[in-house]
């Protein structure tokens, strides 16, 4: 039999690294249509097909490699604090930076070069850039605008404007993760079919929204838009991917026909959006196993900073005229600025962000080590570890086995004899000693 996933997937080495930069890439060529007047002034993939242009697809990519990848995480992650701590270290430096350098470096660049001063670019009647920090900080994109610009360069033109178009993707990315928080918080991703009844909800709000059979809001109201349904459900399927990772196989034979479903439904535009996309999240893991492209990263993790930065960068190459320049030009010059402002973005604010990872403030960790008796008081008075999943229980079954095999009687967590009880409350303090 083929391998499964868990067989064939190697956490340290893979090509998830190569996948995401390569869907980044893929957003960059997608977009060049209405940013630069490129392809119709439409998406890249629009011209021949009616579902999904390709940096629909890269989305689609991202989010089921970024369900599976999470949920890895989580499974190993010590607290829920700790968690939610490493995901606001991984989206949010970054992100920051990408608003402070298009509000107060290429925003006030641009509209000189358009206005001739930038008197009117610090006190507009609309659209503050000091109010486009503080108004999409916290990823809802609420002032995509500043100082009303945009009606000289293409995207202008087209009926609107926006700094950074793509970045609308990263407050749904942030509550998929918060739905594995929660899950891990309240043990259900130790239940793995829970999850898989999670992702098959999403899958059936899926086919409701895009075959039309009604208003999907009446069953799941907490899911106010069809863009929580588009990012969020492959975010659900990569959940299943890496929980079932025992029982999925990756076959080589089930991933060319996979591609061939992929590939017949986004050209032909028959069924991308309801199930063609299932065909290309499996060839994305097949790909991640099969493809020797491991150590793609090793200097450089440039998928985020590409994502971030290349549509106000290609926003501001366009108030200079690069579009004018022709095809070949525009796209070797992005392409080069995005990859060096990514790697810019990598080294000094990803890479440094994700190394306070295990950090604790000096006070806070103090008053954990003051308060660890009386929490660990609590927390055994509360755990029955016959009755709950969650890792504190373990660590107590962890305990009872230990003294199992050394003392040789039954666990006290299952024959509920008072003594092993004692002995365990007294092996506890050595432990958290």
């Amino acid at each position: 039999m083929p391998l499964t996933i868990r067989q064939a997937f190697n956490p340290k080495s893979n090509s998830i690294g190569f996948l995401r930069w390569l869907m980044a890439f893929a957003v960059i060529f997608s977009h060049a249509g209405p940013l630069a007047g490129f392809y119709g002034g439409h998406d890249l993939g629009l011209q021949f097909t009616t579902e999904q242009s390709l940096g629909g697809v890269a989305v689609c990519g991202f989010f089921f490699l970024s369900g599976f990848l999470i949920t890895k995480s989580r499974q190993g992650s010590s607290t829920i604090f700790r968690y939610f701590w490493r995901r606001i270290l991984r989206i949010f430096p970054a992100f920051w930076a990408a608003l402070l350098v298009t509000a107060f470096v290429l925003g006030p660049i641009a509209y000189i070069h358009t206005y001739g001063s930038a008197t009117n670019y610090w006190s507009p009647t609309v659209d503050s850039p000091f109010r486009y920090f503080t108004d999409n900080m916290f990823l809802r994109m609420n002032q995509p605008n500043i100082a009303g610009m945009g009606s000289t360069i293409p995207l202008g033109h087209a009926g609107g404007f926006n700094w950074n178009g793509s970045a609308w993707t990263l407050i749904y990315e942030f509550k998929g993760y918060a739905i594995i928080g929660i899950f891990g918080l309240l043990g259900i991703l130790k239940f793995r079919w829970l999850v898989a009844t999670f992702a098959g909800f999403m899958v059936v709000l899926n086919t409701m929204t895009w075959a039309g059979f009604g208003d999907f809001t009446k069953f799941a109201p907490f899911l106010n838009d069809y863009k929580n349904i588009m990012v969020l459900m492959p975010f659900a399927v990569g959940m299943v991917f890496a929980l079932f990772d025992d029982v999925i196989r990756i076959d080589d034979r089930i991933a060319v026909a996979a591609l061939a479903l992929a590939a017949f439904t986004y050209f032909s535009g028959a069924g991308w959006l309801l199930y063609g996309q299932f065909g290309f999240v499996y060839v994305l893991m097949w790909c991640a196993i099969r493809i020797p492209l491991t150590r793609w990263d090793v200097h450089a993790d440039l998928s985020y900073g590409i994502y971030i930065f290349a549509w106000p960068i290609m926003q501001f190459s366009a108030y200079f005229g690069l579009q004018k320049a022709g095809w070949w030009v525009y796209h070797i010059c992005i392409v080069a600025a995005i990859h060096l402002v990514a790697f810019a973005s990598w080294h000094l604010i990803e890479k440094r962000a994700m190394s306070l990872k295990s950090w604790t403030p000096s006070l806070l960790a103090a008053a954990q080590k003051k308060a660890g008796p009386l929490n660990d008081k609590i927390k055994r008075s509360l755990v029955n570890p016959n009755f709950s999943s969650s890792r504190y229980a373990q660590k107590l079954r962890d305990i009872d086995n230990q003294l199992t095999t050394s003392v040789g009687q039954a666990p006290s967590a299952i024959s509920g004899d008072s003594q092993p009880n004692q002995t365990r409350r007294s092996a506890g303090s050595t432990d958290r000693a």
